[in-house]
């Protein structure tokens, strides 16, 4: 007689439910006691293995999570809130389309399920499906449109969508149910910013975190804000403060991809070789210049005379500058964002926002004052690249003039024709949104065919600067650089002014 045979079904389901009660008072180890205990006396049941699943989840446990989950799931896959859970799990590990996936799964059983739609309209959002997220958003808000989240992250897509009115109404709708709401008072603010409505933004972000002083996306969106009223100084800040509440813990093993572990491993065992145990390694502002000024002028004739306008750079900063970044980007735990492609990003939310960057942002706009013609640093960032992947496909950026400078020694670049930036001669086309012209490769490949665009190769050299037309499809060249850490392509990002709209 196996031990399920000689326990009722009574009392299997008044443990599973005594267990259920203990975990909806939080008494999470009572709970999963009488979970396990279930399972021990019939190890085929599918409550209490989903359950355990749940509590693993709570406890960060995230790879137990989704095994316990899977395992009930292939016992019993038509339950919508397993699927549920199991999406859940898989958001907080970064996989996107796994938790988009198994919300689907739960919209097949459970069709207009509310959890379901918001959750994967976030999924969905988060890998730039932007027009199916908001068909998720829009069928929650259809049935419930008193859900003053569901406005707040539609309100959000409409943002990255390009579309500052719409997601400004759809901010407002939110505050109109919550008027304390902290995340849609951020949101509006980014709004009003996209709107260059900068006092309005000013305000509303400030309102933000008079509620909730420590928000990150608030505190993020003011730094965006105030770099686009040219207080850098004070923008920076903000993003500095903004990265110590999003970033203070290390993200679980289980939520990275195998580069990313990688370069994290490299980058611990480098830390420790140089002694360094501060998150940020340097990046203070210096005494003297950080941006070479003896290229001024001749990069003025260029930019004048080219068309499309394409300026190459060479020895942009001074050998105090370059250094200084080197070790910061070396040193300092700030590339918290991994592209499938093989590269790390580094941006101002996450800590990429040192005092020199700031520096070395204003001399930019001071030294070249032909090329940047008032325009305002709009954002900026930095890319980290794995020597066998592959770099960032073809885009355009949302600026009116990019600057783009590679820091990492020439000695590790393999082959000297490459490992640049490939850059085409026509631009994006201004009624293109940005979603089409940063994310969709087909339609820019189509639209450069059809146009009979050529395309310009710069090579990598180390500090060397190429300044650009944003409007401009561009992509990384190929990359051949030597193995080790010190040797991984650094190159940072800079934009400038607005894109000009159709």
């Amino acid at each position: 007689m196996t031990p399920a045979m000689s326990v009722s079904r009574d009392r299997l389901q008044e443990l599973f439910d005594l267990g259920l009660a203990a975990h909806q008072r939080g008494d999470v180890a009572g709970a999963e006691r009488l979970y396990q205990q279930v399972l021990l006396l019939e190890p085929s049941a599918f409550a209490p293995r989903h359950m355990l699943g749940v509590i693993r989840f709570q406890q960060g446990r995230h790879d137990a999570a989704i095994e316990l989950i899977s395992a009930a799931l292939k016992q019993n896959p038509a339950i919508p809130d397993a699927w549920i859970n199991l999406g859940h799990v898989q958001s907080a590990l970064g996989r996107r389309e796994e938790a988009a996936d198994s919300y689907g799964r739960a919209l097949a059983l459970a069709p207009g399920n509310i959890e379901a739609l918001h959750n994967r309209g976030n999924m969905l959002r988060e890998l730039k499906r932007f027009d199916a997220a908001l068909a998720d958003y829009d069928a929650v808000l259809a049935a419930r449109p008193d859900l003053a989240e569901t406005w707040t992250v539609r309100g959000a897509a409409l943002s990255e969508m390009g579309r500052p009115q719409d997601a400004l109404e759809s901010a407002d709708r939110a505050l109109k149910l919550q008027p304390n709401l902290v995340a849609a008072l951020s949101n509006r603010g980014f709004a009003l910013r996209e709107l260059a409505r900068f006092d309005d933004a000013l305000e509303t972000l400030d309102r933000a975190l008079a509620l909730q002083p420590g928000h990150a996306a608030a505190l993020a969106n003011r730094g965006k804000v105030l770099s686009e009223m040219n207080r850098l100084e004070e923008s920076f800040a903000s993003f500095r403060t903004a990265a110590g509440q999003a970033f203070g813990g290390d993200k679980p093993d289980g939520a990275k991809l195998a580069h990313e572990k990688r370069h994290d491993q490299e980058q611990a065992d480098w830390r420790t070789a140089q002694g360094q145990t501060a998150r940020i390694a340097g990046g203070e502002r210096l005494a003297g210049r950080a941006v070479n000024p003896l290229n001024a002028q001749a990069a003025a004739r260029t930019w004048a005379d080219s068309d499309p306008k394409i300026v190459v750079i060479d020895n942009l900063l001074t050998d105090e500058a370059l250094a200084a970044l080197r070790r910061y980007t070396l040193g300092s735990r700030i590339w918290h964002t991994a592209y499938l492609q093989g590269y790390l990003g580094a941006f101002p939310e996450s800590g990429f926002a040192a005092p020199l960057l700031a520096q070395v942002a204003e001399e930019l706009s001071a030294t070249f004052q032909e090329i940047f013609a008032r325009h305002p640093l709009r954002y900026h960032w930095a890319f980290k690249y794995d020597s066998t992947l592959d770099g960032i496909g073809i885009h355009a950026d949302e600026a009116a003039v990019n600057v783009n400078f590679w820091i990492t020694p020439d000695a590790a670049n393999l082959d000297a024709q490459v490992g640049g930036l490939v850059i085409w001669d026509k631009a994006a086309p201004l009624e293109w949104d940005f979603a089409k012209f940063n994310a969709d490769e087909s339609a820019a490949y189509a639209y450069l065919e059809e146009q009979g665009a050529k395309t310009v190769t710069v090579p990598y050299r180390a500090n060397r600067a190429v300044i650009f037309d944003s409007n401009l499809f561009h992509k990384t060249d190929r990359i051949t650089f030597a193995e080790g850490y010190e040797n991984r392509r650094i190159n940072i990002t800079m934009l400038y002014g607005r894109r000009q709209r159709a």
